[in-house]
């Protein structure tokens, strides 16, 4: 014999909800319950639509910019020449947004920042160091603070030689207008910082890990 239950709202003894169904919505729980699949089971969701969740291999959003021509200088915010990797990579998610070296975030969450700087010398320039940081703002750039800096020491040695330095930091992410990122390159005299349209030489990188 067949048997069909028809109720809204499932209780348990003390009259809390377990599962209530209200304008083809349902749900399990309440705030602050926890809800335990047994060991053992398997929860498949590949024929639904999933919203909510890291869907595409853990990681909702990743993006990656570079410097796409080289710049002269001693001491630079990079707002020009940016462009989104395009040789080997589609960003995941919506993307970063660029506006003349500002980058918005596209969703709230827990993101990883990173910058790679590389930079090329001649011989004959007196250069004691050259690399770069990660600025923030909590507020659009009203004022700024620094999340990482890194810096190459370099001696000459008769030739055209490079530099590389790399930082990286976690950001958290909570009011994506006023939350915001920019690069800025350094170094003791005017050089060349290293960019390109076909290779990540002088590039920022951004991975989402997470709900904040």
């Amino acid at each position: 014999m067949t048997a069909i239950l028809k109720v809204d709202t499932i209780q348990d003894t003390s009259g809390n909800n377990i599962i209530n169904e209200s304008s083809d919505t349902i749900t399990i729980g309440a705030s602050g319950d926890t809800i335990t699949i047994p060991s053992g089971a398997t929860l498949d969701g590949s024929n639904a639509t999933l919203s909510g969740f890291a869907t595409t291999n853990g990681i909702t959003e990743a993006d990656q910019w570079r410097l796409s021509a080289s710049l002269s200088t001693n001491a630079s915010i990079l707002t020009s020449n940016l462009e989104r990797n395009d040789t080997s990579f589609s960003y995941i998610g919506s993307g970063m947004t660029e506006s003349s070296g500002v980058f918005t975030f596209p969703t709230t969450g827990i993101y990883r920042v990173d910058f790679n700087v590389v930079w090329s010398a001649l011989s004959d320039g007196d250069i004691r160091y050259a690399g770069g940081e990660i600025q923030y703002s909590n507020n659009n750039f009203s004022s700024n603070g620094i999340l990482a800096e890194a810096y190459n020491g370099c001696n000459n040695h008769g030739l055209t030689y490079y530099m590389s330095s790399h930082m990286t930091s976690f950001f958290d992410v909570t009011d994506t207008a006023n939350d915001k990122v920019r690069f800025r390159v350094t170094a003791s005299a005017t050089i060349d910082c290293v960019g390109s349209t076909s290779a990540n030489y002088t590039a920022m990188t951004f991975t989402r890990l997470g709900d904040t």
